[in-house]
Order: C-alpha cells, then structure tokens, then sequence
C-alpha cells in the first residue's frame, strides 16, 4: 500500500521496492553459493594437544596440523611428522628433517616443526613467528629472515620497543640454527 509516496513499510515506495529488490537478490546469491557443483561445507578440524605432540595449531587460511617425532627419530638426525588439513581441508602428512630447513625459503609448517624442535619462546603468545604468517597456505614458502626483519621494522616505527626485541629474539635464535649447520 502506498500513502502520499509512503510505503507500508515506512519507507518511501521507491526505497521499499528497492528493499524488496536487495532482500530477492542476497536470498538468490545465497542459494546459488549454497549450490555450488561439488561444494563443501567450510569445517575446520582442530587437533587437541597430546603429551607426545611437540606442536598442534594452524593459522587463519584453516590450515591447521600436529607435529610429532618421527620413528626413527635421531639427535643427528632429529625428524618429525607434521599431519592435518589444508587450506581447502585436504588432509595431509609431511616428513620434515630438522636439519635441513632453510628459514630463508620454508613453508609454515616447517617453521612451526623447527620453532617447536628449538623451543623458540613464544613470549606468551601462540607462535614466535610474525602475524604475517596467519595467511600462508600449506604450500606457501617465504622467506623468514625477511619477514622478520620487516616486522622489526615495522614495530621500531611504531615505537613497540618489546615488541621488536621479541621478534629480534626469535630471528637471532633462527640466525643461530643456520649458523651452526
């Protein structure tokens, strides 16, 4: 119903057809994303932490994974296997050696497996490694050095004196491990 250009609803007649327009088309993208070929409702899978994990988390992306030593492991030799979900909640499992992670060019879960192996401290927080890090895929490689140093900059520049000397830390404690290979 329409009074003086007044729709029923309290809006002007243009402004609640417009409405009605808006309301038709978000259900309608709603049900064509809700009907997707093959689309999977998005999960996330969440390991619990066990006694014999060195590791178990993931990051914003719904990477998400546990780290445990491998059979086999050795003190010259040190080997864990990294096992979870992808970003597209693929399972996975990776056998990564210590020893021969390149922080210069490493995926996340390799940092993760070596941060956990060094007991890297996480000043109170979920990881030693920078915020950048929450949108890296399984596959992602970077290098960390540079992410570390980037985000030591950026928090001089934004007077986190605590802050940047965290990050210092972590990168001096990764510098060390490449150093003494």
């Amino acid at each position: 119903m329409n009074v003086n250009g007044i729709g029923t609803a309290g809006y002007p007649a243009w402004q609640a057809a417009r409405k009605a327009q808006q309301n038709a088309a978000e259900r309608s993208f709603a049900e064509q994303a809700n009907n997707v070929a093959g689309a999977k409702p998005h999960t996330s899978i969440v390991y619990m932490k066990t006694d014999d994990m060195l590791y178990s988390g993931g990051n914003g992306t719904g990477l998400s994974f546990y780290i445990k030593y491998a059979e086999g492991s050795t003190e010259d030799d040190p080997t864990v296997i990294a096992k979870g979900v992808d970003e597209n909640g693929n399972e996975f499992e990776q056998t990564i050696h210590i020893n021969k992670i390149n922080p210069r060019n490493a995926s996340l879960v390799e940092m993760t497996a070596l941060e956990s192996y060094m007991g890297v401290d996480k000043n109170g927080g979920l990881t030693s490694l920078p915020p950048e890090t929450g949108m890296m895929g399984l596959h992602d490689r970077t290098n960390f050095m540079d992410m570390f140093q980037k985000q030591i900059s950026d928090m001089k520049l934004l007077s986190q004196k605590k802050a940047a000397a965290h990050y210092q830390y972590s990168m001096q404690a990764y510098w060390d491990f490449m150093n003494k290979k």
